[in-house]
């Protein structure tokens, strides 16, 4: 055997005295979560686009647990010539999560998470709009795999 697969096995045993298991494995959280939560209902764009971005990494509604979240988005003015004019602008978002088990009532999990884009304002208005609308877009699918990762992070044990 290599000294490089015995590095492996090495590592392999250590993180199985820990406690370690894969997500997806048996008994894994992403296992006890797949197709078992159901999100709140979208209210705005943004909302749609979060999650749908849940519903591609857990799978469709489930009835075991719900997922109720609250985004947040700022438009913030970024790069502004000498004329006063804005030239690019920065979306900061968060989104605030509770995951609930809807048979007792008791929250399994929550937390927030934040991140950022932005999009430019240089071309005409129609690609502008465009540039905005993907930017909301792309923040509200990086927040909602922000959400799931943390979800998987989860100890399986705390989830009933």
């Amino acid at each position: 055997m290599s000294w490089s697969r015995r590095g492996v096995l090495l590592a392999a045993l250590a993180l199985a005295a820990c406690g370690f298991a894969p997500v997806y494995g048996p008994g894994g959280t992403g296992t006890r979560l797949q197709d078992k939560v159901r999100t709140a209902d979208p209210r705005t764009p943004d909302d749609f686009a979060f999650a749908g971005r849940i519903a591609e990494r857990l799978g469709p509604d489930g009835t075991r647990y719900e997922l109720d979240w609250r985004l947040r988005i700022a438009v913030v003015p970024q790069a502004i010539t000498p004329d006063e004019i804005t030239t690019r602008y920065s979306l900061n978002g968060t989104a605030s999560y509770v995951l609930t088990e809807i048979a007792s009532g008791r929250t399994v999990a929550r937390g927030q998470v934040s991140s950022f884009t932005s999009y430019s304002t240089t071309g005409t208005t129609i690609a502008t709009l465009a540039a905005e609308q993907d930017a909301h877009k792309r923040l509200a699918r990086l927040l909602a795999d922000q959400v799931v990762t943390r979800l998987l992070a989860l100890d399986p044990a705390t989830l009933p």
